[in-house]
């Protein structure tokens, strides 16, 4: 039943976006709607159950098809492969209360906003859904759902600083807020009655609900109350984990929702309001001195310091600049291109200090409200994860739906064999209802819980904390890791290691700082003192560590008493730095910053004016070096500068690039655009940084690669210094070659280029190599050949062949090992693009700039702990990557561990489902203990214990299948299968045959054997069993046979030996003797069944609906048992663990792995012209647009010629 988009019934909503999704309109029918109620009625409310589960069938029967524009009810549909329904109800606002007049209509204030195109006339009404937290009103004139809480993205950087500046009227306040709604990011604590009902609602214990009530009504009280104490227990501690959970989120973010705010009032001056006030378009009024802020916002005038670590992570200040009075038609957003988060406040960061401008206060147009806000973003992300599509979870339903159509065989056979034989009805039922309990293994959920939450535990333990633990199943399967560089493969500060003066284009003796002696005064050390955007703070220096480095190396201090003071008019907040006690003789008393234009990871800059007290203004800039020399004149860069850079960057060392110039006297820093301040510099010099690499990132590496997974830097350093690191850190061995690949944009078209070029080793004149080069020539194409080769791309080379050079891009990803200089939307954009290669994606980051990235991986690690880690699925409290080989082996561990138990439990089930349907063709069957005692005794314990054991400490060089339905794992459990089947039927058989066999008498076995040994008269032997018979007759239950016996004793032992042959140890998982509780508790259980089968106690075996038989016979069940163990295990070993067999096979049936990666690395091993060295190749006019979706969250899908191998 299927939704065909018709014309106006379906639209999309947020097209383009991470949460896209598809909307249809629905109109509720009376009668419709009254024969639903009335099937809910009929069916004992089983059908509104089922329209719970199936929210699109309950739409689909209450109403009929409308368009959007008429729907009173909506279905929303996911654009991803899981294709969720919701449904939502369309509701009304009014806002007839508020607009009395003509006069207070809205669109006097502005007639392209989406609050005037909302309102309906005349009724003065608004029509809005809700979806994830987000409120959507109906467009008039678009006929859409549209966002609302955010201000419009049209509006260009004039037009607010013209319409908001001054502050929205009162009414145009109230009648925004009532669209919009508060402004709070409100996640209430979910009241455990409803977490209770939700849990209970869940198909699987809807399921054992079903099993209970059948057992309770077959008297089979002992296992039903055990499975309702378990089922209990798992919704509480479910229950108690969401409710924590809950809490932990409120808590996280109440403080922020209702705190005291100033605002504009256009005409009526500042106002004082709460923050849930608050709607897109105020303008807020920031006070001295700390502030939390209620929503995202845009600074329209001073300037801000704001600490962001709660977003970010990092907790390092940042400073903000207003918004510039830009004059053309651009929106704002994309004027200030990528630098426009440099003048955005975002909601639940700290504004530490304000520093007003000439026009005296420091102001802030509301941006975005709620959760619409990015803090919003960030809650909602946890609120509503992305499902996750892993094999294994598909694959668990199929095996369930296998399961499903076993027991309805059994059920028709039962059917069949009962009415055959003329049973009544109600027992036929109750019989054929059985089959399901026993075929479907009601304890596999908790069992598949109980490994994950083990696994959880043994990472806890290692410092590795889990908030998505169905994850860690995934983590098995990665097979490629992305490694941010800073913080996470090197040391997170920088150590100065020396400085490169320039002077009339030319380099001088570089200035060691591991030296004692300290910096002459100058040019180059007043660039050191004023170029940064540090602040004190809690009365530490704080700010970027880089800058920390260069400063603390002046030894010149920060003057925070100079923090706040009135020149004239306007209230400046300038930082004055001044010579501190250890410094050396300064010509100056100190140096004031006048002006910052913060450090912008788009220009790779930043800059400051600084004037010497007494003294002229200046312009420091530093940035990356290329950047800083393309900004000074010609004449002020030396002509080595290239070879130069290239000798520090190739040996890993961070440099940056000095300049300066003066400014012509009477010049306002503050009129200054950062154009005219960031031109015809001198250049100043090279300032060189050492960033070692941390202890454990080799050998963590090494191991890595021995495990043939695959290791990825994604930086935001210098591509040559991030090639050294590298090549140091064991991911480029000293034997490959690295190619350069550069994608330019051609100017003057829309076309582009790309070439590939071999980056060239550095080789100083003390090293000069011997080769020519032919020679050379020849070593690249011999290492091309063997396919030892990688690829070096920076993020604006990425970016361009993502637009220009799409069907390249899958086969640059495959050798691509360094990407420098990326933004964070290209990272997690790369990280998307790789999982399209099928490769399975492990990220790992300090959580700064890798949020996304950390979030759109199949397993995000971060290394921070601050709060924006709650993204990312799993967190490491030690800052070193030493963590992921371990989150890997404890994933394939776990991984395997779920293979286990699902064999385990379908074996068990069979086992016990083969053994009930042999015993139905007499019309017998389980007696109540027997049931109990290998459901409980037997098989939870198994489950429980059997994920005890431990991950193996050695990664080996290949995975664990991602899939219940490969080759050897589904040979093996058919395999096991056949052995019980057969050895059941044997015995079943056998035991019919024996000469002391008698289908009435079920004590004629013991009688005969008590006969024979005792010799006795066979009056003494009659009374024996007269005494006996008499003893026993009450305790008959009617399952006692020969047939039960045998069966039940071989199919209890049976499940114990498929436990042993199924716990797999070597080569993810530890030997399974390691698992001490394990095999204590099959010893435990072997031994109390094999008491059972030698024991002749009477009460137990009446108890046990057992009854006496031969000793040989008893003997003849455990040889059975010892054969099915040696088979089992010989299969198992010789071949379903066989890899060498498997591998071998593969080849002779020519079987190739589907995953698309593989597919092409196959295509280019037979292609010898790839990679074209020294080549260039320019792309056609048609590009892709991209900018919009950088966030790497919804690029184009890979489309090309590839798609077709």
């Amino acid at each position: 039943m299927g939704e065909n988009p018709a014309k106006n019934h379906y639209a999309q909503l947020n097209q383009g976006e991470e949460n896209e999704m598809e909307i249809f309109g629905y109109k509720t029918q009376s009668c419709r709607k009254a024969l639903c109620i009335a099937g809910y009625i009929l069916s004992c409310g089983a059908l509104l159950l089922l329209f719970y589960w199936k929210p699109e069938w309950d739409v689909w029967a209450n109403c009929i098809r409308c368009s959007l524009e008429e729907a009173d009810t909506v279905l929303l549909r996911t654009t991803d492969e899981f294709r969720v329904y919701s449904r939502k109800t369309v509701t009304w606002i009014s806002v007839s209360a508020l607009i009395k007049s003509r006069a207070d209509y809205p669109a006097t204030a502005e007639e392209d906003s989406i609050f005037s195109k909302a309102i309906m006339k005349p009724s003065l009404q608004v029509k809005s859904i809700q979806v994830q937290k987000i409120r959507y009103v109906w467009n008039i004139y678009a006929k859409q759902f549209q966002k609302v809480g955010a201000l419009e993205d049209h509006h260009t950087c004039s037009a607010i600083h013209a319409k908001f500046g001054a502050g929205l009227t009162c009414n145009e306040q109230n009648v925004r807020r009532l669209i919009c709604g508060p402004n709070t990011v409100d996640v209430p604590v979910i009241p455990i009655w409803k977490l209770l009902i939700k849990e209970v609602l869940n198909p699987f214990y809807v399921f054992q609900l079903f099993s209970v009530c059948l057992w309770f009504a077959e008297d089979y009280m002992e296992y039903a109350t055990a499975i309702i104490i378990m089922s209990l227990l798992s919704i509480f501690l479910t229950v108690y984990d969401l409710r924590q959970q809950s809490i932990k989120l409120h808590r996280l973010v109440e403080s922020h929702n209702n705190i005291m705010v100033t605002v504009c009032r256009n005409k009526e001056g500042f106002q004082e309001l709460e923050s849930h006030h608050l709607v897109p378009g105020d303008t807020l009024v920031l006070k001295e001195g700390k502030n939390l802020l209620p929503c995202d916002a845009i600074l329209i005038s001073g300037q801000c310091i704001v600490n962001e670590s709660m977003l970010t992570g990092e907790s390092i200040p940042v400073t903000k600049t207003h918004l510039p009075q830009a004059d053309n038609l651009k929106p704002w957003r994309i004027h200030c291109a990528e630098d426009y988060k440099k003048h955005v406040l975002f909601c639940g960061t700290e504004v530490i200090q304000t520093k007003a401008d000439d026009r005296g206060v420091v102001k802030a147009v509301v941006l975005r409200t709620g959760f619409n806000t990015t803090k919003g973003d960030l809650v909602r992300s946890i609120l509503y994860p992305k499902p996750m599509n892993f094999k294994l979870y598909r694959d668990a339903l199929r095996f369930l739906m296998c399961l499903i159509a076993f027991a309805a065989i059994g059920m028709i056979y039962t059917v069949c064999v009962f009415a055959l034989n003329g049973e009544e009805a109600g027992k036929m039922v109750k019989k054929a209802l059985d089959v399901i309990t026993i075929a479907v293994p009601p304890a596999l959920p908790a069992a598949l819980t109980t490994g994950i939450i083990y696994t959880q535990r043994r990472l806890k333990k290692k410092g590795i904390f889990c908030i998505s633990p169905q994850r860690i199943n995934m983590c098995g399967q990665l097979n490629l890791i992305c490694f941010d560089k800073t913080g996470t493969l090197t040391e997170d500060g920088l150590d100065l290691w020396g400085l490169l003066p320039s002077e009339r284009n030319c380099f001088q003796d570089i200035h060691s700082f591991t030296a004692d002696h300290s910096l002459p005064w100058g040019l180059v050390f007043r660039a050191m003192v004023v170029c940064h955007s540090l602040i004190v703070w809690n009365g530490k220096i704080q700010g970027d560590p880089l800058d920390v480095k260069m400063f603390e190396a002046t030894n010149w201090v920060i003057d925070d008493s100079s923090g706040h003071h009135i020149e004239g008019q306007g209230s400046t907040h300038a930082t004055v730095v001044r010579p501190g006690p250890k410094a050396s003789n300064a010509p100056v008393e100190g140096i004031t910053i006048l002006h910052q234009f913060p450090f912008s990871s788009a220009l790779q800059r930043m800059s400051v004016i600084a004037q010497e007290i007494g003294g002229e203004q200046q312009v420091f800039t530093k940035g990356a070096p290329e950047v800083v020399a393309m900004l000074c004149r010609a004449e002020t860069v030396p002509l080595n500068f290239e070879s130069k850079l290239l000798f520090y960057t190739a040996q890993g060392f961070r440099v940056i690039g000095l300049a300066c110039k003066s400014l012509q006297a009477g010049k306002w820093s503050t009129d200054l655009t950062r154009e005219e301040v960031e031109s015809d510099l001198t250049f100043l010099g090279l300032l060189i940084m050492e960033n070692r690499l941390k202890r454990e990132t080799k050998p963590v590496l090494e191991e890595l690669s021995a495990a043939r997974i695959r290791s990825v830097m994604v930086t935001g350093d210098n591509i040559q210094t991030a090639v050294t690191v590298a090549k140091n850190a064991g991911m480029i061995s000293p034997m490959n070659r690295v190619i350069l690949v550069e994608a330019k944009k051609v100017p003057g078209s829309f076309s582009a280029s790309i070439t590939w070029k071999p980056l060239e080793e550095n080789k100083t004149e003390d090293y000069r190599s011997l080769e020519d080069d032919s020679q050379t020539e020849r070593r690249i194409r011999l290492a091309l050949e063997s396919g030892q080769y990688h690829f070096a791309m920076s993020g604006k080379s990425y970016q361009i062949v993502a637009q220009h050079f799409r069907h390249l891009l899958p086969k640059l990803l495959l050798n691509g090992t360094v990407f420098a200089r990326m933004s964070p939307g290209q990272k997690s954009s790369l990280v998307e693009e790789f999982q399209k290669l099928d490769y399975f994606v492990g990220m790992c980051g300090d959580g700064a700039n890798d949020c996304g990235a950390l979030k759109v991986a199949h397993a995000g690690i971060s290394l921070s702990e601050q709060e924006a880690s709650v993204a990312s699925p799993f967190t490491s409290q030690t800052p070193s990557i030493a963590c992921v080989p371990e989150l890997i082996r404890e994933g394939r561990a776990a991984l395997v561990t779920s293979f286990c138990m699902f064999k385990y439990m379908a074996l068990y089930s069979t086992i016990q489902y083969l053994g009930v349907l042999l015993l139905y063709w007499q019309l017998n069957s389980f007696g109540n203990y027997q049931f109990l005692f290998q459901d409980l005794a037997i098989t939870t314990v198994i489950g429980v214990t059997m994920s005890f054991t431990g991950a193996y400490p050695k990664l080996v060089p290949y995975r664990p299948p991602s899939q219940l339905i490969s080759p050897p794992l589904l040979l093996s459990v058919v395999l096991n299968i056949l052995f019980s089947l057969s050895m059941q039927i044997f015995g079943f058989v056998v035991v019919q045959e024996q000469p002391w066999y008698s289908k009435t008498d079920i004590h004629s076995a013991c009688l005969s054997v008590t006969n024979h040994t005792e010799n006795s008269s066979p009056v003494s032997s009659l009374v024996l069993h007269g005494m006996r018979d008499g003893a026993l007759k009450q305790m008959d239950n009617g399952y006692k046979s020969y047939e039960n016996t045998t069966v039940w004793l071989l199919s209890t032992i049976n499940c114990l030996i498929v436990a042993l042959v199924f716990s797999k140890g070597k080569p993810f998982r530890q030997p399974i003797y390691t698992n001490y509780v394990f095999i204590l508790v099959l010893v435990g259980q072997l031994g109390i069944c094999l008491f059972l089968v030698f024991a002749d106690i009477d009460d137990l075996y009446s108890k046990m609906d057992l009854v006496c038989t031969p000793t040989m016979w008893r003997i003849s069940m455990v040889i059975m048992l010892a054969v099915t163990l040696a088979v089992s295990f010989l299969v198992e070993e010789v071949i379903i663990e066989n890899r060498p067999l498997w591998l071998l096979l593969k080849k002779t049936f020519h079987y190739h792995s589907k995953s698309h990666y593989k597919r092409l690395q196959r295509m280019l091993e037979q292609d010898s012209a790839w990679p074209p060295l020294n080549e260039t190749f320019f792309s056609d006019c048609m590009a892709i647009s991209v900018e919009g979706n950088m966030g790497g969250h919804s690029n184009p899908t890979f489309d090309s010629s590839e798609d077709a191998l």
